[in-house]
């Protein structure tokens, strides 16, 4: 395509062939009605069902279309990442293959981008039709990466999302980081983060892929990006800090333990052997502790220094 597109709308999708023509036909819709030049594209994360065979048929009806088929199951994240490789459009969407987020809050979440200045605009759900053993681990999840990011976001995980384009093409998605892309956004230098209540529509076809395990890997990597965002650059800040109080710790502990003896051994008093006391085994701990992990540090600062995108920052403007 050489002409400039309005939006780009990436859609990761797992065994949803039943949904897929009615998506493709809604956005279509959307997109002519607002007068919006468009490509929509396809990410098929390793289906099983006839998922790609209707990405083709689609793909005849509508030239817009771009897909993308994996050889088995790599998760959101993978799909994400292929499909903001191949993004074009001056806003990027991202939305769920399942009809329940809905494209009609696309022109709105487009004016927030340009005209508003935002950078990056996530959906709230507000009113959901998830069954509750989804909702209430949800609402905790969010609660959780509101204190720890700062973000005022009600919903990280919602799937419809809309980006400036050179968002996108400054963050790196993978495991299950697609729950952080805000973060990743504001760690890249991109401060505008909105939001905005949109439509959730109940589940029309196929089954849902929430489990248990998603919110353990969310977890997870929630503590890797919150890492990432303050140490990635400088571990030794953490390691090497953090060893270095240990080692004082253990080192003033273990002398006052020895000139308190010492002291008592000159005056006369009662006293104990350093050996007898816990608190000099717990010293001789901190010590050893401290010592590792400022070693940790310095390794991993070693590895940093050796990383090809160390100095690779993200520029806004040049003239």
């Amino acid at each position: 395509m050489g002409n400039k597109l309005d939006i780009s709308v990436v859609v990761p999708l797992y065994n949803e062939e039943e949904s897929l023509p009615e998506l493709v036909q809604w956005i279509d819709r959307v997109a002519r009605t607002n007068e919006l030049t468009y490509e929509i594209i396809l990410i098929d994360d390793g289906s099983t069902d006839g998922s790609w065979s209707v990405v083709e048929r689609l793909k005849e009806e509508y030239s817009a279309i771009k897909g993308v088929s994996f050889l088995r199951n790599y998760g959101k994240s993978a799909a994400l990442y292929e499909g903001f490789k191949l993004a074009e459009g001056e806003v990027v969407f991202t939305m769920d293959a399942d009809l329940q987020d809905s494209p009609d809050e696309i022109p709105q979440m487009r004016r927030m981008i340009l005209e508003e200045g935002y950078d990056l605009v996530s959906g709230w759900k507000k009113k959901r039709y998830d069954p509750i053993g989804k909702r209430w681990p949800s609402k905790f999840f969010n609660f959780t990466a509101r204190v720890v990011s700062g973000i005022k976001l009600h919903d990280f995980n919602c799937g419809l999302k809309a980006y400036r384009r050179k968002v996108v093409k400054s963050i790196e998605v993978y495991g299950e980081m697609h729950r952080y892309i805000p973060i990743l956004a504001r760690h890249a230098g991109f401060k505008r983060i909105g939001e905005k209540v949109v439509e959730h529509r109940e589940r029309k076809y196929g089954v849902s892929k929430f489990g248990i395990e998603r919110m353990l890997k969310g977890y997870l990597d929630l503590i890797s990006v919150s890492f990432m965002s303050h140490f990635g650059r400088s571990p030794m800040y953490l390691f090497g800090g953090l060893g270095t109080l240990m080692f004082l710790f253990g080192g003033v502990t273990t002398v006052w333990i020895i000139a308190k003896k010492l002291i008592a051994q000159a005056n006369g008093l009662l006293w104990r052997g350093v050996t007898d006391q816990p608190l000099f085994y717990l010293a001789l701990l901190a010590i050893v502790l401290g010592v590792q992990l400022f070693l940790a540090g310095f390794l991993a600062e070693l590895i940093n220094r050796r990383s090809s995108d160390r100095n690779n920052y993200h520029i806004d403007k040049t003239i």
